[in-house]
């Protein structure tokens, strides 16, 4: 693994987070953070919670603090969410620009919250953080489409056709 295959992985999440958006735009704000399934509710939760975790675990790594976990009620709207995801996503791309590539085999250490401090290289750790991601793109594009919409198709073999 290097950086280069690092900065992939999260430039299509940010693809496929923009693909994810234009469909999440068209429903109304009951159905954005209305409970719909899964494991977090509804459509705003499962953002929510993919953002949070993907600055989380920058933090982690090194980058820039999130602090608490984020919530929410703080993300009544797409375009809330949407704008500090824009941020996140600096935030990332920052942190990568300054790493050399015998930085990812560099030991972190890291908590779950629990009285454990497991070590995983800083590589592995971005590229979980990055496929964490894409599990819960997965997720929004069930909930949209038990909405009743089509979420696309979002796969890497798509931005890389996009992006060619």
């Amino acid at each position: 693994m290097n950086i280069k295959d690092v900065e992939v992985l999260y430039d299509y999440g940010y693809w496929a987070n923009k693909k994810l958006f234009q469909v999440v735009s068209e429903l109304t704000q009951e159905q954005f953070a209305h409970p719909v399934a899964g494991s977090y509710g509804s459509i705003r939760n499962t953002l929510v919670h993919a953002m949070s975790a993907e600055w989380g675990w920058l933090e982690r790594c090194g980058g820039k603090v999130r602090g608490p976990r984020l919530t929410p009620d703080n993300y009544p709207t797409l375009a809330s969410l949407v704008e500090t995801w824009e941020n996140v996503e600096v935030y990332v791309r920052e942190f990568l620009s300054r790493l050399k590539d015998e930085d990812l085999s560099h030991d972190v250490e890291f908590s779950l919250g629990g009285p454990e401090t497991p070590t995983m290289q800083l590589g592995h750790l971005m590229q979980h953080a990055a496929m964490h991601g894409i599990h819960h793109r997965a997720q929004v594009a069930m909930l949209l489409r038990m909405l009743g919409y089509e979420p696309g198709n979002f796969d890497m073999l798509v931005y890389y056709s996009d992006k060619a």
